[in-house]
């Protein structure tokens, strides 16, 4: 099994480019496993009290990375202290920081990537109005491709390019989580 494990984990990152599914597929997940489902996006406006777009806009992409890293590190501790398995939704750069990888490989976080064209990332963003660094075609995928080498060294691969529910069969296909009854 990758990443030397030998029994069944009980902590998830979804990891991917902007529009891969990963909220949408994680909330699936874990109610297909009775897990907790976080999602970091959402839990970092809670906290800070604004949208991200604004974080980007009056903090900048530093203080963003600040605060991502701070809620990951919050979940994943609440996650091994209270004992509930979680699927944890990662932002579309959270696994190219080095501090929040490492943060999941302490923890023992099976991280997937939900791998689809850059192509269909494009189509699905192009009508959202909520992704700060996504401001026309040419940045778009510079960005895809400066993160690509990052998201190829996650744990495990599925193909993230098809109906959610399949995407959740190929993940659960793996066989690296246990199932707890809620």
């Amino acid at each position: 099994m990758p990443g030397g494990s030998q029994s069944p984990r009980k902590l998830i990152g979804l990891a991917g480019f902007m529009g891969c599914g990963k909220s949408t597929v994680g909330r699936l997940l874990a109610a297909r496993l009775g897990w907790r489902f976080a999602d970091l996006d959402p839990l970092i406006e809670k906290h800070a009290g604004i949208a991200i777009t604004q974080i980007f806009e009056r903090l900048g992409e530093p203080a963003f990375r600040q605060m991502e890293q701070e809620t990951l590190e919050r979940v994943l501790g609440e996650s091994v202290e209270q004992g509930k398995p979680t699927v944890i939704a990662l932002g579309g750069g959270t696994f190219a920081q080095p501090a929040s990888v490492e943060m999941l490989r302490a923890a023992a976080c099976a991280v997937v990537w939900l791998q689809c064209p850059a192509e269909v990332l494009l189509a699905r963003c192009a009508t959202m109005n909520n992704r700060p660094l996504f401001r026309d075609e040419a940045s778009f995928l510079a960005l895809y491709r400066q993160r690509l080498p990052f998201y190829e060294r996650a744990e495990y691969c599925v193909d993230g390019n098809s109906d959610p529910r399949s995407v959740v069969e190929r993940i659960l296909a793996q066989g690296i989580f246990e199932r707890v009854s809620v």
